[in-house]
Order: structure tokens, then C-alpha cells, then sequence
């Protein structure tokens, strides 16, 4: 019995629609839609795995490489002191990085608000200006 796609393999396949910022063969960068901070990005691999360390390594390794390009273009384009790195695994079945940009580490402690509307326009334009 197949499982069910995830909602970060029904972006990958292009069924929903995301605020991009960076697409290569192997991994997908996307604004969150529910931001912890503006310019919180999800870096996703494109090959579905539900636990980092089920990775494979170069894959893993690869996924890093490209969180951590991102995450430097996301401070130097948000002029921000920091951009934190979550990985925790819950929510959707797919590994997923979370680029959160932090003015101070209260940042990190804020919710999201999962049950508001996205704010569709402001999402494209700070795609527009974090994309790669």
C-alpha cells in the first residue's frame, strides 16, 4: 500500500503552489507560509524522508551545504544579526530545515500563527527578494 504524499512532495511535484527562492535537483527552498519571522524559509530535500537521520549521508551533507548558502544570503539580504537553523520533525512526515531570520534570540520563542491567512503578497515579494 502507497502512502500519501506529503504536503512538501505536493510542492515539489508542483500540485501546490509555494514562494520559491531556490530550486536545484535535489532540494527545494520555500517560504513559510505561517512565519515565525519574515523570510523564515524551509529548505527540503526532494527525495522524501521522514527523519534527518535517515538520511543518506551525501544527501544529508548536501541539504547543509545548501541551508547554509541560503541561510548567509538570507542575512545579507535582511541585514539581520542571525539566522537560526531548526530541524525538529514534527508537523509534516518529509525532513525539512527551518532559516528563521533573529533580531535576538526572543525570536526563536515566537509562535506561529497556523490558523491565520497567509499574507500571499508579502510572501512573493520576500521571495522576490531572498530568491537565488
Amino acid at each position: 500500500m502507497k502512502s500519501e504524499k506529503s504536503i512538501f512532495t505536493k510542492i515539489i511535484d508542483g500540485e501546490i503552489p509555494a514562494h520559491k527562492i531556490y530550486e536545484d535537483d535535489r532540494v527545494l527552498a520555500f517560504l513559510d507560509i505561517h512565519p515565525q519571522t519574515e523570510g523564515h524559509t524551509l529548505v527540503v530535500p526532494k527525495t522524501p524522508v521522514d527523519h534527518l537521520w535517515d538520511m543518506e549521508d551525501g544527501d544529508y551533507s548536501y541539504l547543509m551545504h545548501i541551508a547554509k548558502r541560503i541561510g548567509g544570503h538570507i542575512k545579507g539580504t535582511l541585514h539581520v544579526p542571525r539566522v537560526g537553523l531548526v530541524v525538529e520533525g514534527f508537523g509534516v512526515p518529509h525532513v525539512h530545515v527551518h532559516l528563521i531570520p533573529l533580531y535576538n534570540s526572543e525570536d526563536l520563542k515566537k509562535p506561529q500563527d497556523l490558523l491565520g491567512e497567509p499574507d500571499h503578497g508579502a510572501l512573493a515579494q520576500m521571495a522576490s527578494s531572498l530568491a537565488l
